[in-house]
């Protein structure tokens, strides 16, 4: 099908709609990861890092859109351990023996994830260990190095790259409306990435939360890995659920705030 066939097909805007939604949702864990990782870095290095950052993500999944009969080869098993499982009450196996190209990424880029939410989350509880790295008189919170941030955006960004261009291929069989949805949503992202690593920077609260949030991600991505599918609505309804009731917390903080510097 030409693009201008695309172009005149309703079903093709009814499917681009449908993935960008699907792809921001997705792309949500990545963003918090890049806000947390580039509000490490000096000032005047930040924002160039989040873009730099989307921009690579963007990159990634056009190439990888372009390589897409590999993409979907990532979902034959490479080998089996051969191990035999519970059964559960449907006569299915409780957990898969078989692991994917897709699940071994999604494995690494879990434990990543975790060891990485792990280790900022010891710097929040414990802020005069920083395991070596830079420290922001200033902050008081550990510094990375610019190439540090960068290389470690580039490898979570695989691990969801390849995740949403699977979601990508499931939706619809054309490229053009894929790339276009890729390109709509780094578009967007970019938009919010500035605005939303502030908001985070400005309350500590969320910081820890993110954080929280990025290890959940991390066990749902090794769990996707070991072939138990958490379904994603309970997972973001989670994380919308938390991220209500810490709004409330912020509201009722600063009405306190406002209330104690008036009687002051």
């Amino acid at each position: 099908m030409d693009i201008v066939a695309l172009l005149s097909d309703p079903a093709a805007w009814v499917a681009l709609i449908t993935l960008v939604v699907l792809e921001i949702v997705l792309g949500i864990d990545n963003l918090v990861f890049i806000a947390i990782l580039s509000n490490k870095l000096p000032k005047e290095q930040q924002s160039k890092a989040r873009r730099i950052g989307l921009a690579l993500a963007l990159i990634m999944r056009i190439c990888l859109l372009m390589l897409i009969g590999w993409i979907v080869t990532l979902q034959t098993p490479l080998f089996d351990l051969g191990i035999t499982g519970e059964v559960g009450e449907h006569g299915t196996p409780t957990f898969e023996t078989a692991f994917s190209g897709r699940d071994l990424i999604l494995l690494v880029g879990g434990l990543f994830l975790l060891w990485k939410a792990t280790k900022e989350i010891h710097h929040n509880m414990d802020p005069d260990d920083h395991s070596g790295e830079m420290l922001d008189k200033n902050k008081g919170v550990a510094q990375i190095t610019f190439g540090a941030a960068i290389a470690q955006i580039i490898a979570l960004d695989l691990v969801f790259s390849i995740d949403s261009i699977l979601t990508a291929v499931g939706m619809t069989d054309h490229v053009p409306i894929m790339v276009t949805a890729v390109v709509i949503t780094v578009g967007i992202m970019l938009i919010a990435a500035d605005p939303l690593a502030r908001f985070i920077e400005k309350n500590p609260t969320l910081v820890m939360l993110a954080l929280a949030f990025l290890v959940m991600i991390g066990l749902v991505l090794i769990a996707d890995g070991f072939g138990f599918h958490v379904p994603k609505g309970y997972v973001y309804a989670a994380m919308g659920f938390s991220v209500g009731v810490e709004l409330l917390n912020m509201i009722k903080r600063n009405r306190r705030k406002a209330i104690a510097e008036a009687a002051a």
